[in-house]
């Protein structure tokens, strides 16, 4: 089976350092070399190594971030701790300067839970593998989505709706459980903790994770919960309906939403949909508008994804206000009842 191409927004930060250094060539790598760290030249060049080969499209729209990144964070840029070591290094009395000195070394460790974040997602799993599910729970909640979702596809099935159920659970956790929880990692990692009160978990985090993950994996979780806790499933359920779920409207309620979708953000919209959405929308407008809609999409430029993903949203929002306003029903989300 064919290796699937691969995807900007699956990239790593590392991965696309990579790739955009491969596109500009030796000497410019040698140059950004000189001002990384070694850990950073190492972990780019492993990636470099694993690149055989990089699609035009993909080098394209890894340029292009580079290009917008330059624009968005134009300035100087400076090795603040070093600076501020050399200051304080300057200002007269030694005792001063020393106790200085530790307090800024305080302050600029990481915090495990940071550490975290940078870690590979099969690393995370090994590490958390023998923790009791609410304790991966409460760690996971304080990752980025995508992250977490990467980090999850190390583990059983059975670990991952129990993990999932938790997180979805949590609403606030207080400053001496997450000093516990970090307490627990320094041990592990090697890093100092530091104490912050956090508003973790939930369902919105829960359905932000399960969007990343592979799909018939939300499936599985979802049924998972169920089995647990029908009305918990079913809160996730509701907020995880998406632009490709559109498939599975009739004819009559996908006709309610189109007739509020000007034809600007349905064919952008469509620029990235897969046939079966494309060929469901086009089998529910005129000929003429399905044919207007094709010549725009060949004659149509290479677009930004999150451009075309906030298209679709906004088709989305406007199928879950008209359920909401109850002129139609999504199926799989209570949509069992009929309309009298």
């Amino acid at each position: 089976m064919a290796k699937p191409p691969m995807q900007f927004y699956d990239l790593s930060g590392v991965e696309k350092a990579a790739m955009l250094l491969l596109c500009l060539g030796e000497r410019a790598t040698s140059m950004v070399f000189k001002e990384l760290s070694d850990a950073e030249v190492r972990a780019i060049s492993r990636c470099m190594v694993s690149m055989e080969h990089v699609p035009a499209p993909l080098a394209r729209e890894v340029i292009g971030a580079y290009e917008k990144a330059q624009v968005e964070y134009a300035g100087i840029f400076v090795k603040g701790d070093e600076f501020v070591k050399n200051a304080i290094s300057e200002s007269g009395d030694p005792k001063r300067i020393e106790q200085l000195m530790e307090q800024v070394a305080a302050a600029t460790e990481k915090r495990p839970l940071e550490t975290i974040a940078l870690m590979q997602p099969r690393v995370v799993a090994s590490l958390l593998a023998s923790e009791h599910p609410q304790t991966m729970a409460l760690i996971l909640s304080t990752q980025k989505p995508d992250h977490t979702s990467r980090i999850l596809s190390y583990l059983p099935d059975d670990v991952k709706s129990d993990v999932m159920y938790r997180i979805a659970k949590i609403e606030q956790v207080s400053p001496d459980v997450i000093k516990h929880i970090e307490d627990a990692l320094q041990r592990e990692i090697g890093v100092v903790s530091d104490k912050e009160q956090q508003e973790l978990g939930g369902i919105d985090t829960v359905v932000d994770i399960l969007a990343r993950m592979e799909k018939g994996a939300d499936r599985n979780i979802l049924t998972r919960i169920d089995e647990v806790d029908p009305e918990m499933a079913e809160a996730i359920r509701k907020k995880m309906f998406t632009f490709d779920d559109l498939v599975m409207l009739d004819n009559p309620s996908l006709q309610k939403i189109l007739r509020e979708v000007d034809n600007d953000t349905l064919t952008l919209a469509l620029k990235a949909a897969t046939p079966e959405v494309k060929e469901k929308i086009f089998s529910n407008i005129s000929i003429r508008a399905a044919e207007m809609i094709e010549e725009e999409l060949e004659a149509m430029g290479p677009v930004r994804l999150s451009e075309v993903e906030s298209m679709q949203q906004t088709i989305v929002k406007i199928a879950l206000r008209l359920e909401e306003e109850g002129t139609l029903i999504i199926p799989g989300r209570g949509g069992d009842d009929v309309l009298v």
